[in-house]
């Protein structure tokens, strides 16, 4: 199939398709004019791409996974020995991710709180405070 039904079945724009290919995720066949031509493997491979995507992985790491990844269609399973350390760093990452995004969350919340409420009803009164003030003037 070429680039615009590899789009349709996978809802992944062209672009995208091709920077998997130059990361080194897809491989899919040349025709002499220069044309893509991929196959329901590389459907099922963009499939795995995305998922492992959305696990928080990045790109070089999937390259790495891809080949050692077996997919019985609800799961991916490891089948090289060395990526479950590599998923396991992969994770700790992830987790170290985690802790910083709640420690700044945190202090976020933190400078919200200590700030000047500003509720959408103070606002509302704010404004309505405004306008009364503007009535009065202009009467």
């Amino acid at each position: 199939m070429r680039i615009g039904e590899m789009v349709r079945r996978t809802g992944v724009s062209e672009r995208l398709l091709r920077y998997y290919e130059e990361q080194g995720l897809l491989a899919p066949t040349r025709l002499p004019s220069g044309y893509r031509v991929y196959t329901d493997a590389d459907v099922d491979a963009v499939r795995r791409i995305r998922t492992l995507l959305a696990a928080g992985l990045p790109t070089a790491t999937i390259a790495q996974v891809l080949p050692c990844v077996r997919d019985d269609g609800a799961n991916l399973a490891p089948v090289c020995s060395d990526l479950v350390a590599e998923l396991r760093r992969e994770r700790e990452r992830i987790t170290h991710a985690i802790k910083n995004l709640q420690t700044t969350r945190d202090l976020l919340d933190a400078v919200i709180a200590a700030g000047p409420a500003d509720t959408a009803a103070e606002r509302s009164s704010s404004r309505s405070r405004r306008v009364d003030a503007g009535q009065i003037s202009a009467g």
